[in-house]
């Protein structure tokens, strides 16, 4: 008997407890009957442009991509010519050259601040919360910056770079509660505009800035979240720039998204609608980029807490979508339906364990008498 696109799809959600038209949460429920061929043809895309269109659904998408992730569906499903295609240009090309820097600030980061708003902490803070004492999304988003602050042993005048500040989040607290001189630098320019209100009256400079651009010394640096966009071809540079940057006594914080994995490029349809020129890094690749630069003093790994944080962000998202005519004025539906699937297909994996969130504390030299963690 001949194999169809619906039996061969519906042979691998076997694995992940996963049933069409099925009555459970994560059961997805099928609206177009092209969905199967289209998903065997172009892989993750098609099923997210498939999503966004309304071709299927599913009441609990985080927990039917935990289902995925965990069966290792991704795996099983046959290459594609265009993911092949993509793979190759990988290899081939820079996708993150300086000329394209600020690319990713036009399709992500300025699509709109009160969407941003809406849906993170108050502080605006667009990385993962710390949620081990932490009941909400703001506790989680405090504690994980006075984590940063503690694991750097902030002082008070001291100068510290932001590489990726994002809204300033991280600055702003820092200058409230160690009275830190900050420079911020992103590559979004609507980051650049809220974040010089947000953090008007303090010592911090916000700038509009390439990373490869900084050429001057600071007491100590964090980058968080920022380091998903470098791409492996750049990961040296974006290190000789930290250490160029870096006092012979301070210490550099990266908090980064990471992989189980070394890869080149990120999944097809996170590259088109979410984070273009983006790819994460795995410990292999990161422990090249630092080898005969720095000393790694602390490798903390939460990465269980972006759960957490994603399904809180979904909610605010969800939420304020609902509720506000004028949000859901300014983005389509089919946007909310991209938004939706983006926020809790990524809890899904990180539920999984698929994605790893870590903060690793670097220094130029070594701490002498060594480093005590901090957590």
């Amino acid at each position: 008997m001949t194999s169809t696109p619906k039996t061969l799809i519906e042979q691998l959600l076997t694995h992940a407890d996963i049933q069409i038209n099925g009555s459970r949460p994560w059961d997805i429920q099928v609206k177009n009957e092209q969905l199967y061929a289209r998903v065997l043809a172009q892989g993750s895309l098609g099923l997210g442009e498939a999503y966004m269109d309304g071709w299927w659904d599913s009441d609990a998408l985080d927990q039917t991509f935990f289902r995925v992730f965990n069966a290792g569906l991704e795996k099983k499903i046959p290459r594609n010519m265009g993911a092949v295609l993509a793979a190759l240009k990988s290899q081939l090309f820079n996708a993150q050259t300086p000329s394209k820097a600020f690319e990713i600030g036009d399709a992500h980061y300025n699509i709109g601040n009160d969407l941003y708003q809406a849906m993170l902490d108050k502080r605006l803070t667009y990385t993962c919360g710390y949620w081990k004492d932490a009941k909400t999304l703001d506790e989680a988003q405090e504690a994980k910056l006075d984590l940063v602050c503690r694991k750097l042993n902030l002082q008070k005048g001291q100068r510290v770079l932001d590489i990726g500040c994002g809204w300033g989040s991280f600055l702003k607290f820092a200058a409230e509660k160690y009275g830190i001189v900050g420079v911020g630098v992103t590559v979004a320019k609507e980051q650049v505009k809220l974040a010089k209100e947000l953090c008007a009256g303090l010592p911090i400079e916000i700038r509009l800035q390439d990373y490869r651009d900084l050429n001057e010394q600071f007491d100590h640096i964090v980058s968080l979240g920022m380091f998903e966009h470098v791409g492996e071809k750049n990961y040296q540079t974006y290190m000789e720039v930290a250490r160029r940057c870096l006092k012979d006594s301070g210490l550099f914080l990266l908090h980064t998204i990471g992989g189980n994995k070394s890869v080149k490029r990120t999944d097809a349809w996170i590259e088109k609608y979410i984070f273009p020129n983006s790819m994460l890094p795995s410990i292999s690749q990161i422990g090249e980029s630092i080898e005969n630069k720095f000393v790694m003093e602390d490798w903390h790994s939460f990465g269980a807490y972006y759960d957490n944080t994603l399904m809180a962000w979904f909610e605010n998202f969800d939420r304020e979508w609902k509720r506000s005519p004028a949000l859901a004025a300014q983005y389509s539906f089919r946007f909310y339906r991209m938004w939706k699937y983006y926020l809790l297909s990524c809890a899904g994996s990180f539920r999984a364990r698929k994605n790893q969130l870590w903060q690793i504390v670097l220094s130029k030299n070594g701490v002498t008498g060594g480093y005590t963690s901090v957590r």
